[in-house]
C-alpha cells in the first residue's frame, strides 16, 4: 500500500510539472537549463520516476515562475 501511495504522488507531481512546462512552451531541455538541472532528471520527474527534493522543487518553481503550492493542488483533491 505504501509504495502505491508514493508512486501516485510522484506521478501526479510529475504530471503537473509537465503541464506547466508545456503551457509555457518549454522543452524539457529548456526547463532544465532554466532550473539548472539535467534534462534527463526533468524527464524522470515528469514520469514520476524521481522523488524530487525540496531544493529542486524550488528551482522548478523559479524556472516556471509559479508558486510552489501550485505543484501540489491536485494532491489535495
Amino acid at each position: 500500500m505504501k509504495n502505491i501511495i508514493n508512486t501516485s504522488i510522484t506521478i501526479t507531481f510529475g504530471t503537473k510539472i509537465r503541464e506547466l512546462r508545456k503551457s509555457r512552451g518549454l522543452s524539457q531541455e529548456s526547463l532544465a537549463d532554466l532550473a539548472e538541472l539535467d534534462r534527463s532528471y526533468i524527464g524522470g520527474v515528469e514520469r514520476g520516476d524521481r522523488n524530487i527534493s525540496l531544493i529542486n522543487i524550488q528551482k522548478l518553481s523559479i524556472a516556471l515562475n509559479v508558486n510552489i503550492a501550485e505543484f501540489f493542488k491536485e494532491l489535495n483533491d
